[in-house]
């Protein structure tokens, strides 16, 4: 088993310093008992670590065959924040339902037709819900147009977010905008 640990020895110091590890360190060696061999592998691993730039502290083996290095980082932590906030869900990571979504969508249109009078409606919305309402036999878009005898207009915008849409009336005015 020495063996197997003193191979293991030079691979464990070169990865250490490849990765440039930091912290605390934990090595778990395999069935080590005899204080001479522990000895022998503690001091491999001593020459092995001696070439890392970074200050470290290795203490010997425990009597369960672990050893712990502490490690300063040489280099700076090359961790950058790539992240936005969803705006979907202004980075609650909740949204409303598809369910509501469409309830809603469907709310203001037939507010426009019925209550409003317009005639043309469009709507744009991302191309994921326009081909919601374009799905299906009759679709969505066909089932209104048998109620209110209006034909919606479907514009698919892949800039909007999956919850925002715009509704636009006769004259190009834009009804409504939700996110």
């Amino acid at each position: 088993m020495l063996k197997v640990n003193l191979e293991a020895v030079d691979e464990i110091a070169r990865q250490v310093r490849l990765r440039d590890m930091g912290g605390i360190i934990v090595i778990d060696f395999i069935d080590m008992r005899d204080p001479k061999k522990k000895n022998e592998l503690f001091t491999a691993l001593k020459a092995a670590m001696k070439t890392d730039r970074a200050r470290h502290t290795i203490l010997p083996m425990s009597k369960f065959g672990l050893v712990q290095i502490t490690r300063e980082r040489v280099r700076p932590a090359t961790e950058i924040a790539t992240q936005e906030v969803c705006i979907s869900c202004n980075g609650t990571g909740k949204m409303d339902s598809s369910v509501q979504l469409l309830d809603r969508i469907e709310n203001e249109i037939n507010y426009l037709w019925e209550n409003m009078n317009q005639q043309h409606v469009t709507l744009r919305a991302n191309p994921l819900i326009t081909n919601f309402f374009k799905q299906g036999m009759p679709s969505l878009r066909m089932k209104w147009w048998l109620k209110h005898k209006h034909w919606l207009k479907l514009q698919a915008d892949p800039s909007l977010s999956l919850t925002a849409y715009q509704l636009e009336n006769d004259l190009k005015q834009v009804v409504n905008q939700e996110a």
